[in-house]
């Protein structure tokens, strides 16, 4: 792919309406791009009741099947460009052949804007396209376990003990200070170089025994996909780590025990069911059923708060909680960008109830749940 001019990208940019004051400034891979474009963003023409039908290039909007322009933008586009024109072509015009054909699916780049697709649209695809599904599914949750993984390594690794001293020789706790002020007889003025003689180390706190309960209640209302990816990741890292037992559970108008299935989330995002009514208070009615002791217990609320059963009881239930030692705190989004869309008048009412409200990314989620575990 090469670089094209300044005069060329504002051609792109316009579109065919400045082809007259700009002359022909598109070579043929401009053209080929122009006409990518063009496939896609003239919608909103043919929408408004255009004639786009006149416009010049290569290759004509109507020219483009759905696997011509996925290979088009391929070829032609760089990589933040491919995703940013799959996102537009999944969200804002709704062309689901991008994530339902298998000839599709076979030559999109996996990015979490393709897995919500694929979560909001597998109950209509055949068992072959759901075949390639499922590994496009897997590599985008790989992707996001590998990054969230360190970052909760990190929050749960433990803090500086700098009253003790260790012998395990870790560079993460290196006593820099100390280290230097120990060894400073040993420098060599000519070769202007400081010999270590015996590196200091610092030791680190250690958990408590006893377990915490996570419990990560999830709304699996359409608009909360990006959540919902984003809880079964998150899960999947807490599973498994000292002092902590993970339960995740999903909810619409009914509630969902997925635990089961933390350790494979790729699983457990292809038996979620997005869409449907809210009934937010069972769902923190079950979660309360599942607390062993209420002062090592966290419940994680995500959700938008947009009640579609009992508000009284939903507010009374999470007072009961508070009440009884429980930690409780509600994400109106968790995800890399943490936008939250939600209900701000019930927010409020559950702060007055004693919950933490907010929105965080993954990562701060999990920072978030070692303070409170290390308190």
């Amino acid at each position: 792919m090469s670089e094209i001019g300044p005069i060329a990208r504002w051609r792109l940019v316009l579109g065919e309406a400045a082809e007259t004051c700009m002359g022909d400034a598109l070579d043929a891979q401009g053209r080929a791009m122009d006409a990518a474009l063009s496939w896609l963003y003239d919608r909103e023409e043919q929408a408004a009741g255009r004639d786009v039908a006149s416009r010049h290039g290569g290759l004509g909007p109507s020219v483009l099947s759905v696997p011509d322009w996925i290979s088009e933008v391929h070829r032609l586009f760089p990589q933040e460009t491919i995703e940013r024109l799959e996102q537009d072509a999944i969200e804002r015009y709704a062309i689901e052949e991008l994530v339902t054909r298998a000839d599709v699916l076979e030559r999109v780049q996996p990015n979490e804007v393709l897995l919500q697709a694929v979560l909001r649209t597998k109950h209509l695809m055949n068992p072959e396209v759901l075949a390639l599904a499922r590994k496009l599914v897997a590599e985008v949750v790989r992707q996001l376990l590998e990054k969230l993984a360190k970052e909760v390594r990190q929050a749960f690794s433990g803090t500086i003990d700098r009253r003790r001293r260790s012998l395990f020789k870790i560079a993460k706790n290196l006593a820099f200070r100390q280290t230097l002020k120990s060894n400073l007889h040993r420098w060599d003025p000519k070769k202007k170089r400081l010999y270590l003689e015996k590196p200091i180390f610092f030791s680190r706190t250690k958990r408590h025994t006893e377990k915490w309960q996570i419990i990560l209640l999830v709304d699996q209302s359409g608009s909360m996909v990006s959540s919902v990816i984003h809880s079964a990741v998150t899960a999947a890292c807490l599973w498994g780590l000292p002092g902590v037992r993970t339960h995740l559970v999903a909810f619409d108008t009914e509630v969902v025990d997925l635990t089961q299935d933390v350790t494979d989330p790729v699983e457990l995002l292809m038996k979620v069911q997005l869409g449907g009514g809210t009934d937010i208070q069972k769902a923190v009615a079950y979660a309360q059923d599942l607390i062993d002791v209420p002062r090592r217990a966290i419940v994680v609320l995500i959700s938008d708060f947009y009640e579609g059963a009992s508000a009284e009881m939903l507010v009374r239930r999470v007072a009961a909680l508070t009440a009884q030692g429980s930690q409780v705190l509600g994400l109106a989004a968790l995800d890399d960008q943490a936008r939250p869309d939600f209900d701000r008048e019930m927010a409020k009412r559950l702060v007055n109830a004693g919950a933490h409200v907010g929105a965080m990314t993954p990562g701060q989620l999990a920072a978030w749940i070692a303070e409170k575990v290390r308190a």
